[in-house]
């Protein structure tokens, strides 16, 4: 589950949406998170720029678990695993 890989990879990760657009374009990104649960307008450029990149993108169901995941006590709409 994504979940775990995002805990594994605690270190490795980048939370939020702009960290994970810059990051991306920089070339540093092997894999984007995104939370079903997300709200569309804040999850869509990830995806979309993720989808231009040809980028992996795992879905997940919860932005809670998500940044429960990746160590933060708050909701997560976007995370991404560095190479």
């Amino acid at each position: 589950m994504s979940y775990e890989k995002v805990a594994q990879a605690k270190s490795q990760v980048i939370i939020g949406t702009k960290q994970t657009v810059k990051a991306m374009k920089n070339g540093e990104i092997q894999e984007v998170v995104v939370a079903k649960d997300a709200e569309r307008r804040v999850t869509e450029k990830v995806v979309n720029l993720a989808i231009e990149l040809d980028l992996p993108i795992v879905h997940v169901d919860s932005m809670k678990e998500l940044g429960k995941a990746c160590g933060i006590d708050v909701g997560a709409a976007t995370v991404a695993i560095k190479k």
